[in-house]
C-alpha cells in the first residue's frame, strides 16, 4: 500500500513486536516527533480486544469516539462499518489458532488490535490476529449469510490489503478511508 506522506505497508507493523503496542516508524505511522511520516499521520489510536464477537462492538465505539475526538464525523459511519468488518473477521481468524480448553480450566481468548491512524483527511484502519492465513474475497451467492465482508471493504475502502512478517505469527489486515 502506498498512502501519500507515508511509507510502504509491508508487514513489520508493530503488531508483530509483542512489547511494543503502536505500528512501528516504518510504516510512517506512528506517533512521535522523531519517527519518519509522524507529521503527516499525526493521530494514532489502539486498541488491544480479547478476540471474542463482543470486542466488534467495542472497536465500533472505540472508532466512532476516536474519530468525534479527531473532528472526523463525516469518516465516521464508512470508518465504523469497516471496523466491524475487519475486527469479525480477525475474531473468526483468531479462533481458529485458539488453543483447546484445557482440563484445569478456562483458556483465555486470543488477543487481536486495531489500530487507526489518520493524516486529518483520511484514516488508514489495522487490525491484527495472530493467524498468518491471508484473508480471501468469496463469491457467495445471493442466499448466503456470510462471505461477503471483504467485498464490503473493497467497496467502501479506497485501498485494503493484508501483511504479514516471516519474524512474528499473524497478519495485519488495513483499509484507507478517505476524506
Amino acid at each position: 500500500m502506498t498512502v501519500p506522506g507515508t511509507n510502504t505497508l509491508r508487514g513489520s507493523s508493530a503488531a508483530f513486536a509483542r512489547e511494543e503496542l503502536w505500528p512501528s516508524a516504518e510504516l510512517g505511522l506512528a506517533p512521535g516527533p522523531d519517527r519518519p511520516g509522524a507529521r503527516d499521520w499525526p493521530l494514532c489510536s489502539c486498541l488491544e480486544l480479547p478476540a471474542r464477537p463482543v470486542s466488534a462492538r467495542s472497536a465500533r465505539l472505540h472508532a466512532r469516539s476516536i474519530l468525534h475526538a479527531w473532528d472526523l464525523d463525516a469518516l465516521a459511519d464508512t470508518v465504523e462499518l469497516l471496523v466491524s468488518e475487519l475486527v469479525t473477521n480477525a475474531v473468526r481468524a483468531a479462533a481458529l489458532i485458539a488453543p483447546q480448553p484445557a482440563e484445569i480450566g478456562p483458556v483465555p481468548a486470543p488477543q487481536i488490535r486495531l489500530w487507526l491512524t489518520s493524516n486529518r483527511a483520511s484514516v488508514v484502519i489495522q487490525v491484527w490476529d495472530g493467524d498468518r492465513h491471508q484473508p480471501v474475497c468469496q463469491d457467495e451467492g445471493l442466499e448466503a449469510e456470510a462471505g461477503r465482508g471483504l467485498l464490503l471493504v473493497e467497496t467502501l475502502s479506497a485501498q485494503w490489503g493484508c501483511c504479514a512478517s516471516d519474524r512474528q505469527a499473524g497478519k495485519v489486515v488495513w483499509a484507507l478511508v478517505q476524506g
